[in-house]
């Protein structure tokens, strides 16, 4: 594991780095950290080809976890990306994110374009997210942080989804500080989003991905399709928003031969 440092604020940002190659960001998604991304068989399916490098975002998994609500603001968000990038000596790379790692890609395409090589949104959306905390856990959900954890969280979630929750999602969640998510959420819940107008200026290879029964994302994906001008969309039969990238199989049969056409 290695550790960089965001240089306007002085958090700390933990990630992971496996095998050679053009380099490749994986971006996770609320609440999770860079463990999904070995939990789920991305890691050992795309190392042999590529430099993987894996990060926990600001507030989860082992980077710092500040817990007042602007520390969680999008520019400082990329501004890790960005640290950890020049802390691997990579210029530019291919970004994968997942939910709000899609989103924060969006944001890197939109501020940073020289830093990227390509992007892949899966379960991403460029759009302002207001309301879709409560939409992707529960009613509620910022009071039960305060009073009851992460244990209270998951609970509640699982309760409102009707099923458990998969282990390595429950892990990821776990090592998570809930005063530190409850803030991460709450500025979410603030940020802007992107402009159609801005969204057709983004000339960053993308590929983007969503499930069926992720119906607000599909959409968003489908529609970015149309206006990025160098974006393709692929749907995930039968796929809800929670499991976007489980199993892996059918998403890189879609994000591999994405990654080959532009590295050749």
């Amino acid at each position: 594991m290695s550790e960089t440092v965001n240089p306007i604020d002085g958090t700390r940002i933990r990630f992971d780095v496996r095998g050679e190659g053009p380099p490749i960001l994986l971006v996770h998604g609320s609440a999770l950290s860079r463990s999904i991304w070995r939990g789920f068989g991305y890691v050992a399916a795309l190392q042999d080809r590529y430099r993987v490098i894996a990060i926990d975002l600001r507030g989860h998994g082992r980077s710092g976890k500040p817990h007042e609500t602007e520390a969680y603001r999008m520019p400082l968000v990329l501004a890790d990306l960005l640290a950890v990038l020049d802390a691997v000596d990579a210029p530019a790379a291919h970004l994968f994110g997942y939910s709000f790692g899609a989103r924060a890609g969006f944001s890197l395409a939109d501020s940073h374009p020289e830093r990227m090589l390509s992007l892949i949104s899966a379960g991403g959306t460029y759009r302002a997210p207001g309301g879709s905390v409560s939409e992707l856990f529960f009613p509620g959900y910022d009071a039960v942080l305060g009073a009851s954890g992460m244990a209270g969280f998951l609970d509640g979630w699982a309760a409102h989804a009707g099923a458990p929750i998969d282990p390595q999602t429950s892990a990821a969640f776990l090592a998570n500080d809930s005063l530190a998510l409850r803030a991460y959420f709450r500025q979410v819940e603030r940020e802007p989003g992107i402009a159609d107008a801005r969204l057709a200026q983004l000339t960053t290879p993308t590929l983007l991905l969503a499930g069926t029964r992720d119906h607000g994302r599909f959409g968003d994906s489908e529609f970015a399709a149309t206006l990025m001008p160098n974006a393709s969309f692929h749907a995930l039969q039968g796929r809800a928003h929670g499991n976007t990238l489980r199993p892996a199989a059918e998403v890189l049969a879609a994000v591999t031969p994405f990654l080959e056409s532009i590295d050749g």
